[in-house]
């Protein structure tokens, strides 16, 4: 694969970084408030749920063994399903600007993110930063999520650079533990601003 003209070779997670999604919002609609929907999402065990539709699970089966499970909740976990929707937020522009920025400067960008691929495939034209990305591994498609080091290896692979050689860009700490773990730079992401000072501090130009 060609060089980038500079390095590192970057790499963005999608959630929380670039597009803002969130499960309360979908819930908010038809719950009282967030302690409620933390309640119902800690019993469900929500989390390691969403993780199965992220590795590629299909959400029919997922909804109907989850609602199997908790009948007294089939209405609401049903609605994860049939109102995905109602959790996207908006596109975070001041992030996707970093990222235009740096792509202008010469920095060759890829994406690696959790997320269900038929969900993904209903908002890929809201995507705008894709169009800075040479190429993104999708969960869904793989059937390999973050943190297990499958996911980081099918990247490597794809792209064709050492995990030295990539910067790695996420909010999730256990994603940066497990990049960091292959060798990867990381910055744990927490907002647009801060981003940017990491990357200055780094002595990237752009």
């Amino acid at each position: 694969m060609t060089q980038p003209t500079k390095s590192p070779v970057i790499v963005f997670d999608f959630g929380a970084v670039l597009v803002d999604w969130n499960q309360y919002y979908l819930y908010r609609k038809v719950m009282a408030n967030d302690e409620e929907i933390k309640a119902f999402l800690e019993e469900i065990d929500f989390k390691n749920w969403n993780l199965l539709f992220d590795k590629g699970y299909s959400f029919e089966k997922g909804v109907e063994e989850k609602s199997a499970a908790f009948p007294q909740h089939a209405e609401l976990i049903k609605r994860f399903d049939t109102h995905w929707l109602d959790a996207m937020g908006e596109v975070m522009m001041d992030t996707v600007e970093i990222a235009r920025r740096l792509k202008a400067a010469g920095y060759t960008l890829f994406g690696l993110s959790n997320w269900s691929e038929s969900k993904f495939n209903l908002v890929k034209d809201r995507m705008v930063f894709l169009d800075y990305l040479d190429d993104y591994v999708l969960s869904g498609k793989e059937k390999q999520v973050k943190p297990e080091p499958y996911i980081f290896q099918i990247l490597l692979d794809r792209i064709g650079h050492k995990a030295e050689e990539c910067l790695f860009i996420d909010d999730s700490a256990a994603n940066i533990q497990a990049a960091e773990a292959l060798g990867f730079q990381t910055i744990h992401f927490h907002s647009a601003q801060q981003l940017a000072e990491d990357l200055t501090q780094r002595g990237l130009v752009y």
